[in-house]
């Protein structure tokens, strides 16, 4: 007798669960996941708790905290020992009053490469390490330094943007080597500060 419906799938949890399932672990509101799946809230309900029934945990925070893979990722391939030894830094985030026009400012003026845009969000990458901009009070923004080469000729080509300017280069260590570490800062949209960081190597060293 040919049995009618699905066929059972292959992972613990169906692709239309891991997407509910990783809205939660992400922290995101019901509304967000309905909106960013594309499904009703009812849907999201309906997900999150067959996901809490097939894995066997009683809360929403146990599975915001569940540690599981989705089969199909590339994480589910990777190894421990492919993995590097040490920690590095992979993502920064800030927030803007203005979304579209700071991500506009980023890449026209600043110019980072944006590498996504969506509705809420923004990426652009900082030499290997990822800006991430979101919608919100910038009033509590960790203070951000780009690394560049040469600190002055960034400086002043911001400046020639129209880009307000808080603070001229300025030396602010001499290692025991003569290497020397300056810094200059200047304002986003927002009004809040972005600083520039140079390492220069001494010529004797």
């Amino acid at each position: 007798m040919t049995r009618r419906g699905r066929p059972p799938h292959p992972d613990i949890l169906t692709p239309a669960e891991w997407r509910v399932v990783e809205g939660v672990r992400h922290g995101l509101t019901n509304p967000a996941i309905a909106a960013r799946c594309n499904i009703s809230l009812d849907a999201v309900k309906f997900h999150v708790s067959s996901a809490l029934g097939k894995l066997g945990l009683d809360s929403r925070q146990d599975l915001q905290q569940w540690s599981g893979v989705r089969a199909d990722s590339a994480l589910a391939k990777v190894s421990h020992a492919d993995r590097p030894p040490a920690w590095s830094l992979g993502q920064i985030s800030r927030t803007t009053r203005d979304l579209p026009a700071m991500a506009d400012w980023l890449r026209d003026i600043v110019g980072l490469p944006e590498t996504m845009r969506f509705e809420t969000a923004a990426f652009f990458d900082c030499g290997g390490v990822r800006l991430y901009l979101s919608a919100g009070d910038p009033a509590h923004n960790s203070l951000v330094y780009f690394r560049v080469e040469d600190i002055a000729a960034e400086l002043e080509a911001l400046r020639l943007k129209g880009v307000t300017i808080r603070s001229a280069p300025h030396r602010i260590h001499v290692h025991g080597d003569g290497t020397e570490e300056w810094m200059a800062f200047f304002d986003d949209p927002d009004g809040s500060p972005f600083g520039l960081m140079s390492v220069i190597r001494s010529e004797e060293g």
